[in-house]
C-alpha cells in the first residue's frame, strides 16, 4: 500500500536507530551474548551505514519479536482502520457503529492470515499485508450505480433500526455484491502471478504508467475527506496539527523511558516515540481532547447543530453492545453475488495493487539485508496476494490485501529486518481481529478525527504517486505532457460520466454498468491513457525513466544467499523444488547447472576487475566507459 512513511524509511537509513540507548548500544534490553553477536555482525558489514540489528533470516528474542510485531501493527493502525469507516457511508452503515466495529475486526483478522501466508510462502520478506486504497476507488464508484444508492430513509439516524431485517438486507446486499466483484478479480491476480505473467506486464509499465495511477487513487476522494473533516474543522485541524508535529518536527526527540537490563539494572534509555507513533499519539491526544469537551458540554448536544459530529457519545452504545469475542468467519454476510461492472472495475484496482507491491518488494529486500527479489519470489508474492485477496473477499471486509509499505517504510527506521517478527505482527492482527471490543472501540472515532487523518493520509499517498516521476526526464516535453494530460483526464472524464450517465447508455444493463463503473474510476482512466500514450509516443528509455526504474533489479547476488533468504520452508523447497521439472515453474528458483556455475565466478571476477580499472582510470583522465 501506497505510504505514509516508505519516503521516511529510505531517506533515513543512516540515522539512529529509534530504540538506541544513550550509549550507543542497540536495544537496551539485549543480554551480553547478544550484543557480542552484534558487534561481530557489524564487523562484517563493514562500511554499510544501514548496518541492521537483525537481518532478514535472523531471529532475535521472543520478547523482542512480540513488542516490534505489537509496533507494526500501530503502524498500519491507520490505513486499516481508515478503510472500513470510507466503504462505511456508501454501504448504508453510518449510522450503524456496531457493524462497523465487526468491519474493523475482520479486516483485522484477515490481514493477520494474509500477513503469514505471505511471509512463510510468498515473497518470504518482513512485510505486512492490509487493505489496499487501490480497491477503494473502483469500489465507491460500483456502489454508485443507480441500483446500489442507498436508500433516503437509511441517511437519517432516528429511522435506522440496526437490527431490522430490512436494514440488514440493505447493507449485506452491497457487500456481497463487493465480496464476488473481489474474489472473482482476485482469481485474474493469482494467474498473473503463478504464471509469471508479472514479469512480462513489468516490461510495458514504467514510472509514467504507475506515477498517475496512484496518484489518481487519492485526488478523486478529496470530497469524502472533506465532508469528514468539515463536520467539525476546528478538531480536524487539531487531529493534523499534532499528527504534522510528532511526524515532522518531533520525529528525532527523543523521550527518555524507565527500562530494565541485568547488567545496569533500572535506568532511563532514549526512545523515538514521536517517530515510531505519530498518528496513534495525534489521534489519542485528540480524542481525549473531544472527550473533554463532551464532558463540560462546549460541543452542541442538537444534532442538527454545527459541531455535534465531533462529540464523543454520539458512539456510546457501541462499546457496551460489541461482544468481548467474536470469530470472524467465510461468508459470515451471506453468499456472495457477481456482477460484471464490478469485476471490470476492481481489476483495474488488482494491477495497480500488483505494480505497487512489486516496488515494494524491492525496497522491503534492500532495508531488511536481503539481495533484490528474483523472479520466483515475486511470482509467488504476487500471486499470494491474490490469494489473500480471495480470502478477503470470503470474509466480507469489502476490500483486498496488498504489501503495506508503511510497514516498510518502518524498517527503515527501526533497521530490524528480521521476518520473524511480521510473523509476530500477523499473529497480533490474528488475535485482535477477535477481539469485538478492540474494533468497536475504533468504530467510536468521532467523525472529524477521522477526516483529519484522512486529509493527511490522502495527501501522502497523493505525493507518493508523484514521488515515482524522480526517475523521468522531467525536461522532456514527451513526459510533461503524458503526466499532466493523464492526471487532468482521469479527473475530468469520471466527473461528466457521473453528471452524463444517460449519454452513454447503449440499452444492454450490464454494459452500461461496466462502461460507468471502469469511467468514473480516475485511477483507471488516468494509468490506461498513461499506459497507452507512454509505450505509443517515441522516446529513449533514459527518458521514460526505465533505465534507473529497473536498476535495482539487474544487481548481482550469491545464488546460496538468495536460495537461503526466498526458498519455501519446512523442508518444501529442498524436497520438492530440486526435480528438473519443478524448475521450470514460474514459483520455483532455476538453479544453474554445473558448467554455468564454473563460468559464473569467471565472469564475475572479470567483472570486478573492469569496475576496479575504471574506477582508477578517472585519475589519469581517461574515459574507459562504454
Amino acid at each position: 500500500m501506497m505510504n505514509t512513511s516508505l519516503n521516511e524509511g529510505l531517506t533515513e537509513e543512516c540515522s539512529v536507530w529509534s530504540l538506541q540507548a544513550e550509549d550507543g548500544d542497540h536495544y537496551s534490553a539485549l543480554s551480553e551474548p547478544d550484543a557480542e553477536g552484534l558487534k561481530e555482525k557489524k564487523k562484517d558489514q563493514g562500511k554499510n551505514c544501514s548496518t541492521l540489528v537483525y537481518s532478514v533470516t535472523d531471529i532475535p528474542p521472543w520478547y523482542l519479536c512480540i513488542l516490534l510485531g505489537i509496533q507494526h501493527y500501530l503502524t498500519a493502525l491507520g490505513g486499516l482502520v481508515a478503510i472500513p469507516l470510507i466503504l462505511s457511508k456508501e454501504l448504508c452503515l453510518q449510522h450503524d457503529p456496531l457493524t462497523q466495529g465487526h468491519l474493523i475486526s475482520t479486516i483485522f483478522f484477515v490481514s493477520g492470515i494474509c500477513t503469514l501466508l505471505q511471509v512463510l510462502f510468498g515473497v518470504r520478506l518482513p512485510i505486512l499485508q492490509g487493505g489496499t486504497f487501490a480497491f477503494l476507488t473502483p469500489s465507491l464508484a460500483m456502489l454508485s450505480l443507480p441500483n446500489w444508492r442507498c436508500p433516503a430513509w437509511t441517511q437519517n439516524a432516528s429511522q435506522v433500526n440496526a437490527t431490522s431485517p430490512e436494514f440488514i438486507e440493505v447493507w449485506q446486499s452491497r457487500m456481497r455484491e463487493l465480496q464476488g466483484a473481489i474474489m472473482v478479480a482476485s482469481c485474474f491476480q493469482i494467474f498473473v502471478g503463478f504464471s509469471g505473467l508479472i514479469g512480462f506486464l513489468m516490461r510495458f509499465i514504467g514510472p509514467l504508467t504507475i506515477a498517475p495511477t496512484i496518484t489518481l487513487v487519492a485526488l478523486p476522494l478529496f470530497n469524502s475527506a472533506g465532508d469528514e473533516a468539515g463536520s467539525h474543522w476546528g478538531i480536524s485541524a487539531m487531529a493534523i496539527f499534532f499528527i504534522v508535529l510528532f511526524s515532522q518536527y518531533l520525529k528525532n526527540v527523543p523521550v527518555p523511558l524507565p527500562s530494565y537490563q541485568g547488567s545496569r539494572k533500572c535506568h532511563f534509555s532514549k526512545v523515538y516515540l514521536f517517530q515510531i507513533f505519530p498518528v496513534l499519539l495525534g489521534l489519542a491526544i485528540t480524542w481525549l481532547i473531544c472527550f473533554a469537551l463532551t464532558v463540560t458540554n462546549t460541543f452542541p448536544s442538537d444534532a442538527a447543530v454545527y459541531g455535534y459530529l465531533a462529540r464523543t457519545d454520539i458512539k456510546g452504545d457501541v462499546l457496551s453492545q460489541a461482544p468481548w469475542f467474536r470469530f470472524p468467519y467465510p461468508g459470515q454476510w451471506g453468499v456472495p453475488t457477481i456482477s460484471l461492472a464490478g469485476i471490470f472495475g476492481i481489476i483495474a484496482g488488482v494491477i495497480s495493487s500488483m505494480v505497487e507491491s512489486v516496488g515494494d518488494y524491492y525496497a522491503c529486500a534492500r532495508l531488511s539485508g536481503a539481495p533484490p527479489p528474483p523472479k520466483h519470489a515475486i511470482n509467488r508474492g504476487i500471486g499470494v496476494e491474490g490469494i489473500g485477496c480471495l480470502l478477503a473477499g470470503a470474509w466480507g471486509t469489502g476490500n483486498g490485501t496488498t504489501s503495506y509499505s508503511e510497514n516498510v517504510g518502518a524498517l527503515g527506521i527501526t533497521r530490524v529486518g528480521s521476518r520473524i517478527v511480521i510473523v509476530a505482527g500477523g499473529c497480533v492482527l490474528l488475535v485482535i481481529g477477535m477481539f469485538g471490543k478492540i474494533g468497536a472501540v475504533f468504530a467510536s472515532i468521532p467523525t472529524p478525527l477521522i477526516g483529519g487523518l484522512l486529509l493527511v493520509m490522502f495527501g501522502i499517498i497523493t505525493a507518493v504517486g508523484v514521488s515515482n516521476l524522480q526517475y523521468v526526464d522531467m525536461n522532456s516535453s514527451r513526459n510533461l505532457f503524458i503526466f499532466g494530460f493523464s492526471i487532468y483526464a482521469g479527473l475530468a472524464i469520471p466527473n461528466w460520466v457521473n453528471k452524463n450517465s444517460q449519454v452513454l447508455e447503449t440499452g444492454i444493463l450490464q454494459l452500461d454498468q461496466v462502461i460507468q463503473v471502469l469511467l468514473t474510476t480516475g485511477m483507471f482512466v488516468g494509468g490506461f491513457l498513461a499506459f497507452i500514450l507512454d509505450n505509443t509516443i517515441p522516446g529513449s528509455q533514459e527518458e521514460r525513466g526505465l533505465l534507473a526504474w529497473k536498476e535495482t533489479c539487474q544487481e548481482e547476488c550469491d545464488e546460496t544467499r538468495v536460495l537461503e533468504v526466498y526458498s519455501l520452508p519446512f523442508g518444501i523447497g529442498t524436497k520438492f523444488c530440486t526435480s528438473s521439472w519443478v524448475q521450470y515453474l514460474p514459483t520455483c528458483p532455476q538453479r544453474l547447472s554445473g558448467s554455468k556455475r564454473k563460468e559464473e565466478p569467471k565472469s564475475l571476477k572479470q567483472e570486478n576487475s573492469f569496475k576496479i580499472s575504471s574506477e582508477r582510470e578517472p585519475e589519469i583522465d581517461i574515459d574507459t566507459r562504454i
